[in-house]
């Protein structure tokens, strides 16, 4: 129901959009997994290069010594980056329970499948829900240390207001103690930004547009996926990158779980999403507002990407 209606008031106000959210359906998850292995896209690489060369840091950084705690993890994925951070860390000696969440279902099996195999030991604990239904879990999760991961840049797709509103409302289901490992995509050359949102294979583009086809196999929509394109625009002032679906002509969709037909102009815009750059000085301010302090900034070799260790203030 509430795809249908997010749909529905999307695509009917004067500035069209559709929530990024809806990107992860099955094929989503698969076109999404392409995009990270793009050479393009160095958000991957960036934070592959931290857990790999910065696992044991992060962990003294933490602070719990050889103590037990959980990891949890927002927006999971498929794990990737996360199965070299938590191998590392038991390496290291680290005692540690892993609970993913994530929205789409199709990838926690396909995680939870794959963790189990490389580390048979790994007490795993898949949650299937979206950022802010999972912050009434945390409550139920022991009481041991946690530590929250929040990486891959999710935090880009809030503004600045709901990152500070955000991360004050997972303080309220934080204890003394805890801790959030953050993924901030930190500002570069706009050239290097905007190329990670427009590859040439056009993936980034399919990914776009599988969700007009979502909702044509879900919804009963009749998109023309041909007659819809990706657009992408990156502004360095504000630090903006933002993703759109163009209408290359005037025409007229039916979706027919909304039992309605939406007009598109030629050249309208359906604005998908968007994805924050930040510098530090932003980052702190973040922490800052939102009451937690700043442990450590942990940057890749390029200082395209850093993942900063906050804690309760």
């Amino acid at each position: 129901m509430s795809f249908r209606n997010d749909i529905a008031e999307g695509l009917s106000g004067d500035q069209k959009r559709l929530p990024s959210k809806y990107f992860y359906d099955a094929e989503g998850d698969r076109l999404f997994q392409e995009i990270m292995k793009m050479p393009e896209y160095y958000l991957t690489n960036s934070e592959y290069e931290i857990f790999s060369t910065k696992a044991t840091e992060i962990l003294e950084a933490m602070g719990i010594n050889s103590g037990e705690f959980n990891l949890v993890e927002f927006g999971a994925g498929d794990g990737f980056k996360t199965k070299v951070l938590i191998e590392r860390m038991l390496d290291a000696g680290a005692r540690l329970n892993y609970a993913p969440i994530d929205i789409s279902a199709d990838v926690l099996a396909q995680l939870k499948n794959d963790f189990q195999n490389d580390f048979p030991s790994l007490n795993i604990e898949p949650q299937n829900a979206d950022y802010f239904a999972a912050l009434e879990k945390l409550g139920s999760i022991s009481d041991l240390p946690k530590l929250i991961l929040f990486i891959g840049s999710s935090i880009g797709n809030f503004s600045r207001d709901q990152s500070i509103e955000f991360l004050s409302s997972l303080k309220t289901k934080l204890t003394t103690g805890d801790k959030m490992l953050i993924g901030f995509d930190l500002r570069k050359n706009p050239r290097v930004i905007l190329d990670a949102y427009n590859d040439k294979q056009g993936i980034t583009k399919a990914f776009n547009l599988n969700l007009l086809k979502r909702i044509n196999t879900e919804l009963g929509g009749n998109f023309d996926l041909e007659a819809f394109d990706h657009y992408p625009l990156y502004d360095p002032e504000t630090g903006l990158a933002k993703s759109y679906i163009i209408s290359l002509k005037a025409q007229d969709v039916f979706v027919e779980a909304c039992k309605t037909n939406f007009h598109f102009a030629a050249g309208e815009a359906i604005h998908t999403e968007i994805s924050r750059k930040f510098s530090i000085e932003e980052i702190e301010h973040i922490a800052e507002k939102s009451g937690f302090n700043v442990v450590e900034h942990f940057f890749d070799c390029k200082h395209y990407f850093v993942n900063t260790l906050i804690e309760l203030d």
